[in-house]
């Protein structure tokens, strides 16, 4: 049976770091629910595992369409940018040959071996911004010295923009991002600030390329002739700057913060560094705080977990949610450092998966690897309790994280 749409998401949860309690009713009695969004719209949420995956490969789910220039452009989850009512002129392909011919041309700046060749500078970033921590004193915020800094430093050396301008990409990111927290002239303004900067970029690349992805983009797109606008080559600037920013910097202080929670977790770690790599699976998997999840509409009719929905539904899969599903994960509410095969849908999964996930998985490994090596006595600087959420935001984050040594 469907609950009514009086159920109010995004759902509550009681610590920075649970799960809400509702998760587990609606696995098990209702997977696909009514809800009411922020907005005062309905949607239907998903929380299984099977129907998320689903949907998520599923062609006639699809990514919302809306005609509206004066939307505003968030990442889509593959590394583009959809606006936020939610596509707008400056969005990617998002169906068909052209979303293939995209993810194609874009995919080629995240191979297996360009993340192994960024590999040791964002190694030597991430010591050297350790430094600064420890010299500043503790006890220290793990995110505003690591993991703020590390993923703005990393997309800023690809799309070759100035790290300098790091603190304005910041404010744009939490702009756009936003669900509440800034009125709509402050968010119309951020967007037209970002477009303007970016499309001076964009230019400046195409008198004087270099390696970077902007660059790669427009040599190729000039090449083949059937490459991408200068509309969509801005369109997945923005996307990559704002996704490949946020989304990670927030993953970083999620997943320390998850790892010390428990002590026993990190003495694993420290004793084992060989489990970085599916410490950081399952720390992707475990966590609870994505933000909002994925929306997709329904181009057609169709049957899902039992119900059949019509089409034009908005549908939110819920992928933590998913991730704590315990048909598919034994000890499903346990973290599991070794935890193997792990099918989490945190990158989503199909032709839409996450085009960035190889670089995300390469910074959350080396930020891990540095800390582990260099810090590993590190502990929070406060009880649990006292972590807080970043309120009104797509992307889910702590305020701080507070860490001593």
């Amino acid at each position: 049976m469907t609950v009514s749409p009086s159920l109010r998401y995004p759902l509550p949860y009681d610590g920075a770091l649970d799960a809400p309690e509702e998760w587990e009713r609606l696995r098990k009695q209702c997977p696909v629910a009514g809800i009411e969004l922020p907005s005062g719209d309905h949607a239907t949420l998903l929380t299984r595992h099977a129907d998320v995956r689903q949907l998520l490969t599923d062609a006639r789910f699809v990514r919302p369409t809306a005609q509206d220039n004066s939307a505003r452009i968030v990442p889509d989850g593959e590394g583009g940018a959809v606006a936020s009512n939610e596509t707008s002129a400056l969005a990617v392909p998002a169906k068909g040959t052209e979303h293939q011919q995209w993810r194609r041309l874009v995919g080629k700046w995240f191979t297996a071996k360009r993340m192994t060749a960024l590999r040791p500078g964002m190694t030597e970033i991430a010591d050297r911004l350790v430094d600064e921590m420890i010299a500043s004193g503790k006890p220290a915020d793990l995110k505003a010295h690591l993991g703020f800094l590390l993923p703005v430093y990393v997309i800023c050396d690809m799309l070759g923009v100035p790290p300098e301008d790091r603190d304005r990409f910041s404010h744009w990111s939490d702009a756009l991002l936003s669900i509440n927290r800034f009125t709509r002239e402050e968010t119309d303004r951020a967007q037209a600030e970002f477009v303007r900067y970016m499309a001076g970029h964009v230019a400046a690349k195409r008198e004087q390329p270099a390696d970077d992805i902007i660059s790669m983009l427009i040599q190729d797109s000039a090449e083949d002739g059937q490459g991408l606008t200068d509309q969509q080559i801005l369109g997945t600037a923005m996307g990559l700057l704002v996704a490949g920013h946020e989304t990670t910097a927030n993953m970083i202080g999620k997943m320390v913060a998850l790892l010390l929670a428990d002590r026993s977790r990190w003495e694993q770690l420290v004793a084992d560094p060989a489990l970085v790599r599916t410490a950081v699976e399952e720390s992707l998997r475990f966590d609870t705080n994505l933000g909002f999840g994925l929306r997709r509409f329904i181009t057609e009719d169709v049957e899902i977990g039992g119900e059949t929905l019509p089409r034009g539904t908005t549908v939110v899969c819920s992928q933590t949610a998913a991730n704590r599903d315990e048909t598919v994960f034994d000890h499903a509410d346990q973290m599991d450092l070794g935890r193997s095969p792990n099918q989490h849908l945190i990158f989503g999964a199909g032709p839409h998966s996450c085009l960035g996930q190889a670089l995300a998985r390469t910074e959350l490994q080396v930020v891990l690897e540095v800390l582990l090596r260099r810090l590993p006595t590190l502990e929070l600087a406060v009880p649990t309790s006292e972590l807080t959420r970043i309120e009104g935001l797509v992307v889910g984050g702590l305020r701080e994280v507070p860490v001593r040594w």
